[in-house]
Parts: structure tokens; sequence; C-alpha cells
């Protein structure tokens, strides 16, 4: 297995499907542990670990997609593609600085819980950070997470008409399914 073919297939059209999945899911986990505290507290280290795996798939997927840009003819709307998906990178790190904000204070603040006296009381409920600091960290996990998720769709779009965009026909084959053939 290489990077640019797997099992005869060239490997950006594979690794580009973990993308498209772990961006949106990255993104709305984020976006759930940011806005509710005990959600966080049970994602715990899974949020970074998964913004992570989504960060690592992001340059697999545009290093196999610049060979593959090399094995195709040239094409405005590949090269078109090819551009934006330059851009995901940094959504993806977003993503990831986000996500371990939003555990490590989670985690700093649900520490306080640890030395809590008796069941019931007061103290033994999990702390949770200022409603000032959950309030920006919020705002700035639905912009990450949001602007990810639209590139990701943009990206993706003009990568189903780059590769799309003349090899079918409206009308169904003879033989077609649909009737019209």
């Amino acid at each position: 297995m290489s990077l640019e073919i797997i099992n005869g297939l060239p490997a950006h059209v594979l690794f580009v499907h973990a993308v498209i999945v772990l961006v949106p899911l990255t993104a709305l986990v984020l976006v759930v542990a940011a806005l509710l505290p005990r959600a966080a507290r049970r994602i715990g280290v899974a949020l970074p670990v998964l913004a992570l795996v989504t960060l690592g798939f992001v340059p697999l997927s545009t290093h196999a997609g610049e060979w593959l840009e090399r094995h195709v003819d040239s094409d405005p709307l590949v090269r078109r593609h090819a551009e934006l998906g330059d851009g995901m990178l940094p959504w993806a790190a977003g993503l990831v600085v986000l996500a371990a904000a939003v555990w490590w204070t989670t985690r700093r603040y649900a520490a306080g819980t640890a030395a809590a006296p008796a069941a019931g009381d007061a103290a033994a409920r999990p702390r949770t950070a200022p409603v000032a600091l959950r309030a920006v960290v919020a705002v700035l996990c639905l912009a990450v997470g949001a602007g990810a998720v639209v590139d990701v769709y943009r990206i993706g779009d003009s990568g189903a008409k780059a590769a799309w965009h003349d090899g079918f026909s409206q009308k169904a084959a003879e033989g077609g399914e649909d009737g019209e053939g």
C-alpha cells in the first residue's frame, strides 16, 4: 500500500471520504461539547483525539490529491478543486486547537470536584468554566465548526464537478433500469 494508490484505486478517492465524514462529525461533537459541559465531561479526551485523527486525514487526502492531479488531464475544474482543497488544513487545525481547549477547560474546572464533600452538597456538583469563557469558546467552536463544514462541502462539490462534469449522461443507457432506455 502506498499513499497514492490503494488496491488499484487512487488513494485520494478513499482518503477524501474520511475527511467528508470526520470534519462534520468533529465539528458537531465540538459544538455539543462547547455548549454542554456535561457532554464535554462524558466525551473527555475522545474529542481532541477525534480532532487529531481528522487533522491527520487532511494532509493524507491532499497529498494523494496532488498525486492524482498530476495523473489526470489538465482541467480548470480539477485545478479549482485542488486550490480549494489546500484551504482545508487551517480549518482542521482550528478544530484541533478548539477541541483541546474545550477538553482542557472542562478537565480543569471538573478537577475542583475531586475533593468534594458529601453527595448532594452544592460543592459536590461539577464546576464549569465561567459563563463568559464558555460563551467565547462556544462562539469560536460554532464559527470554526461551521467554516470547516462549509469548506468541506465546497471542496467536495468542486471535486464532484471535476470528476463527473462530462462522465455521465442524463439519459439512461440502453437497457438502463429507469425504463427510458
